[in-house]
Order: C-alpha cells, then structure tokens, then sequence
C-alpha cells in the first residue's frame, strides 16, 4: 500500500491524546516521524486515514492499541551497564547502602525498564559486589508501558551480539547459553530473573503506592519524552518513595532544574535525595 499521508489537525489529534495518556509531549517537528512509524500500523489494520486510525485507538478500552501507539512513537534502545560513570559511582556507594541496612533486604524500582537490560545489569553488578549477594533479599521492581517489551524483559533472552561486551566472567555467572532457531542465545538464569517483578506501569498516571520506599530509583532516557510540567510532577512523586540519602539515576542527556530543596545533583545524572 502506498504511504498515507497524516494532516495536521490529525496530527493535532494524536499529540493530545498521548500527552493525556502517557504524557510525551510531541512537538511540531515529530509529525514526520509518527507518520513514518504509523503508516505500517494502518497496513496492517487496513485503514486507509489516520484518523481511521485515531478513532481505533481512543476506541479501544483494552490499551493494547495504545502500547502499540507508545512503542511505536519511542524508541527501546538499551544495552547491558549502560551510563558506565553511574556503576563506577555506585561502586562506591554500595559499602554506605551495606552499613545502613539493619537487616539484609534491598529493593530498587527500574522505571522505564525496556527489554529488562537495566534491571539484569543492577542484579549483575550486586552479584559481582556482594560477596553473600545469596544470602541478601533482593527484589527489583522493573515497569514499562509497553507489553511488547516487557514480554521480552520477562524471558531474559539475548542474542549473542548483546552479551558480548559484558566480562566473561559474568556472562558464566549470569547467563545461560541456549540454542534457539538455529542460533545461539543467552538467557538470564532463573534465580537472578526470580528477582525481577515486571509490571505494565505507566509513570504519568498510575498511582505511586508502594508497600515499601525504594533504596534507589532509575529512570534513564525515559523522560526525554516528557515536557517540564510532567517531569517536575514524576520527580516530585520520586521524592516521596526516596529515603534520605538514596540515589535517583537519569539518562545521561536528563538533568534536572527543579525539586533542588529535595534532590542534590552528585555527578552523571546521580540526584541524591536530601
């Protein structure tokens, strides 16, 4: 099929609805990228308009569509210990998280947590610090909007290209050699994956009630989508699930302006709650 065109006051549509929703902003100059990356979308709906399109989306209770929307809109590009400077600082603070604790219990939240790169790598990283990381209580909450991803994250399966970087040392550790249509794949082995609890989450609207406060939160890359009021809004839902002392991470291009009474800016995208 031939390329649909999108129309601004279609466009318009769109933009409003995913700022309700999820709260990315979209600015003018994204209209050519969401028509891009929609039009195989309506192929394979057989719609022939976008605002076809638009009327199946906000016509769908399930937000099945609306995860589609997101992912399709976003870009899931992560990798294993990625921003190194933050696991080079968190080295340091690791030995301050062990003296605070009265009982062996940490808990982190991954925000935002892709195909599960990042939360494998937090385990990973504790594993090869912690020299009875066995007998620690460890659980990391790792949430995304998108299904698509977050069935990936759950299987913990990698191609080879994406564990080569990593030491070998922690890929014997860590993962398991599997093969899989002819090729050979790594998968997370199953007593690390046992302490990840994947959620569908959405960080705009969903309700910031936790049994527990977190000993760190990552959010990286994620709110590069969003536009100042959304970001000073999350930061300040951050701050309240943040012990004094405990570390927020960003994306290293994410850097903060506001909440400075209640966040310190330690260096590479670390924020430390004051």
């Amino acid at each position: 099929m031939a390329e649909i065109e999108l129309k601004p006051e279609e466009f318009s549509l769109f933009r409003k609805y995913i700022y309700e929703k999820v709260g990315i902003a979209l600015s003018d100059q994204k209209s050519t990228l969401v028509k891009g990356r929609l039009n195989k979308r309506l192929n394979q709906l057989n719609l022939t308009s976008f605002q076809a399109y638009y009327d199946y989306l906000i016509s769908d209770t399930s937000g099945d569509e609306l995860a589609l929307f997101v992912s399709a809109i976003s870009t899931n590009v992560t990798s294993f210990f990625r921003e190194g400077a933050q696991w080079k600082w968190l080295e340091g603070y690791l030995d301050e998280l062990i003296a605070s604790k009265r009982e062996k219990k940490i808990r982190i939240w991954s925000a935002g947590c892709s195909s599960g790169e990042e939360p494998y790598t937090i385990l990973m990283f504790l594993q090869h610090h912690l020299s009875d990381f066995d007998q620690w209580d460890i659980k990391i909450l790792a949430t995304d909007i998108s299904p698509k991803v977050l069935s990936h994250a759950m299987a913990g399966t990698y191609d080879a290209k994406g564990v080569e970087p990593l030491p070998k040392e922690i890929v014997l550790r860590s993962f398991e050699k599997i093969r899989f249509d002819n090729s050979v794949r790594y998968q997370i082995k199953p007593h690390l994956r046992s302490k990840v609890l994947f959620r569908l989450y959405n960080l705009v609207t969903d309700p910031f009630f936790f049994k527990n406060r977190f000993d760190m939160i990552f959010c990286r890359n994620v709110m590069i989508y969003f536009d100042d009021k959304t970001r000073h809004d999350l930061i300040g839902r951050f701050t309240t699930i943040l012990p004094k002392g405990a570390p927020l991470f960003l994306g290293s291009s994410e850097s903060l302006t506001t909440h400075r009474e209640s966040l310190k800016l330690l260096g590479s995208s670390i924020y430390q709650r004051l």
